[in-house]
């Protein structure tokens, strides 16, 4: 069991999936949490599983692909909280084909989000004295892709970007790590929705996983919390993958 009792941490993108998975095993093991999102029904009852649990928590609205919105959120969320321990960067925009719009949506939530909300963040990281960035990236960035090159080209440049993060952070007593999903099924998620509209391609998935089944939000969750606990604590500058071997076929 992880003990985050008295940790302040923002999840960026923390509404559904597995950013909501990791706001509430933060917010189970004790720690302060703030979401942000953009629609405002699933981002309210987050809010209210997160505070089911007894400690603060925050949310509010915001595009993640508007810069001066993403510096106000960490504001907000910083003065709510009383500062930042733990920045969690797991906003996408699922921009997949090689097309400008593809491109545009990667560039501007996956990149830029995360690079926005960091330099927000970073003087209550490093007045925490012990801040920790989580980046989620994906399996997809470490192979081409035909079906989706613009979401797999992002993905790698967030496990490029973590490492030297990480690099130039560790001088202030920040750790940055990401964590690489595979294929994650959850209610309302795209391979849900595969499933039904294209069984073929779902069937595919599926079968170059060992496992024999796509992964949970919450095994994500497992890990990006380790990486942030002080069971990590001299690990940084490393993209943990969750796959269940999927990246193997």
């Amino acid at each position: 069991m992880f003990e985050f009792k008295g940790r302040r941490v923002i999840v960026c993108g923390g509404s559904r999936g597995i950013g909501r998975s990791i706001a509430l095993g933060f917010a189970r093991a004790g720690a302060a949490v703030s979401i942000c999102a953009r629609s405002a029904g699933p981002l309210a009852a987050a809010e209210a599983e997160l505070a089911a649990f007894g400690n603060r928590a925050h949310s509010a609205s915001c595009n993640l692909g508007d810069g001066p919105a993403v510096k106000a959120y960490v504001t907000e969320a910083a003065a709510a909280l009383g500062g930042v321990d733990i920045l969690v960067n797991n906003a996408s925009g699922f921009g997949a084909p090689d097309t400008e719009e593809g491109w545009e949506k990667g560039l501007s939530v996956d990149v830029m989000a995360t690079v926005r909300a960091t330099h927000a963040a970073l003087p209550f990281l490093e007045a925490c004295g012990s801040g920790s960035i989580i980046n989620v990236s994906s399996i997809s960035g470490y192979r081409p892709s035909l079906r989706t090159p613009a979401y797999a080209a992002v993905k790698a440049l967030l496990i490029n970007y973590t490492q030297s993060q990480a690099a130039m952070y560790a001088p202030k007593g920040i750790r940055v790590n990401a964590v690489a999903p595979g294929s994650i099924e959850f209610p309302g998620g795209s391979w849900e929705a595969r499933k039904a509209s294209d069984p073929a391609l779902y069937g595919r998935i599926l079968e170059g996983i060992p496992f024999g089944r796509l992964g949970t939000p919450e095994e994500v969750a497992n890990v990006a919390l380790f990486l942030a606990s002080p069971l990590a604590g001299w690990v940084t500058g490393q993209t943990v993958v969750v796959d269940g071997g999927q990246l193997l076929s």
